[in-house]
C-alpha cells in the first residue's frame, strides 16, 4: 500500500502535479434561462456565475462587463454548448485603472476558486466596452476573443459628449471622478482609452467582434466601433463588424448565430 501511495505520488510530481478541484459556487442558487445560476457579492459588489449542464473541456467563460441579462439570447445559447457565463456589478468605474485592478483580483478568484479556465471571452455592451477593452489591453494573455455591442471606445464620445452624440453630464462627472481627472482637459489629455490602445491586442492576435447600429446618437460608430476598425486594421489585426442599418442604441441580434460563432470557434479552440 505504501509502495503503491509513493508511486501515485511520483507520477503526479512527474506531470507537474495535478489543479486542485474547483470548489462549489457560493452564494444564493437560482435558474436561469434553465441554468444554475450562483449570486454573490465580491468586495461588496454583485456578482453572478451561471453554469452550464455540461461544462466544457477546459471549463471556458464568457465575461459579461456590463447589463448581465439585459440581451440573454447570447448568453443562453453559449451556455447550452457549456460556456460559463460571469458578471461583476463594478459599475461607475469606466473602465478604469481601479476597475482593471478590481477586474484582476475578481479573474484570480474565478480562476483559483472555481477553476474557469486562464483565457476568458469578453462581452462588452455599450460603456461596459471600456472595462473589456481596457481590461484586454492590460491582459491579452488572458483574452480569448472579444465581442462588443454599441461599445463605448473613447470616453470623450460618451459619457464626455465632446463629438457628435448626446453624452451625459451627470455620467461624465462620474467618469471624470473615477479616473482622477479634475478637469475636461486631463481627461482630453489621457491616452489609455480603447481607441489609443489597440496595439497589444493585435500583436497578441485577439479577434474582435463589433455589432453595432448606424444610427446611433448615444455613442456614435463614427467615434468609437469606426475608429478602433480603421486602427486595428492599420496594426494588423483581426476585426469584423455587422452594421445594422437605420438602428440606433441597441443591442444584440435577432439571430445570435454570428456571434455566438464567433465566440465559440476563438473560445473552443483554446483550450
Amino acid at each position: 500500500m505504501i509502495l503503491r501511495i509513493l508511486s501515485t505520488a511520483g507520477l503526479i510530481l512527474l506531470l507537474g502535479g495535478l489543479p486542485a478541484p474547483a470548489q462549489p459556487y457560493a452564494g444564493e442558487q437560482k435558474s436561469w434561462c434553465g441554468f444554475d445560476r450562483y449570486d454573490f457579492t465580491f468586495e461588496a459588489m454583485p456578482a453572478t456565475v451561471v453554469v452550464p449542464k455540461s461544462p466544457a473541456k477546459g471549463r471556458p467563460w464568457l465575461w459579461n462587463a456590463m447589463f448581465f441579462g439585459h440581451k440573454t439570447n447570447v448568453d443562453s445559447t453559449l451556455l447550452a454548448r457549456g460556456l460559463h457565463v460571469v458578471y461583476l456589478g463594478a459599475v461607475d468605474r469606466f473602465g478604469s485603472p481601479e476597475a482593471v485592478a478590481i477586474w484582476d483580483r475578481f479573474y484570480r478568484h474565478l480562476t483559483r476558486t472555481y477553476g474557469l479556465s486562464p483565457k476568458v471571452a469578453l462581452e462588452g455592451i455599450s460603456r461596459g466596452g471600456l472595462y473589456v477593452y481596457n481590461w484586454a489591453a492590460a491582459h491579452p494573455d488572458r483574452v480569448t476573443c472579444i465581442y462588443a455591442d454599441a461599445p463605448v471606445c473613447d470616453f470623450k464620445s460618451w459619457p464626455g459628449g465632446f463629438g457628435k452624440g448626446k453624452g451625459d453630464p451627470a455620467q461624465w462627472q462620474k467618469c471624470r471622478q473615477a479616473y482622477g481627472f479634475s478637469t475636461d482637459l486631463e481627461a482630453f489629455n489621457y491616452r489609455h482609452n480603447p481607441i489609443d490602445n489597440l496595439a497589444g491586442l493585435a500583436k497578441a492576435r485577439i479577434p474582435l467582434l463589433h455589432v453595432t447600429g448606424d444610427a446611433d446618437d448615444i455613442v456614435p460608430l463614427a467615434e468609437n466601433t469606426a475608429v478602433v476598425e480603421q486602427q486595428y486594421k492599420k496594426l494588423g489585426g483581426n476585426i469584423q463588424v455587422i452594421v445594422k442599418p437605420g438602428v440606433d442604441h441597441k443591442h444584440g441580434l435577432t439571430d445570435p448565430a454570428p456571434i455566438t460563432d464567433f465566440i465559440l470557434k476563438h473560445t473552443l479552440s483554446a483550450h
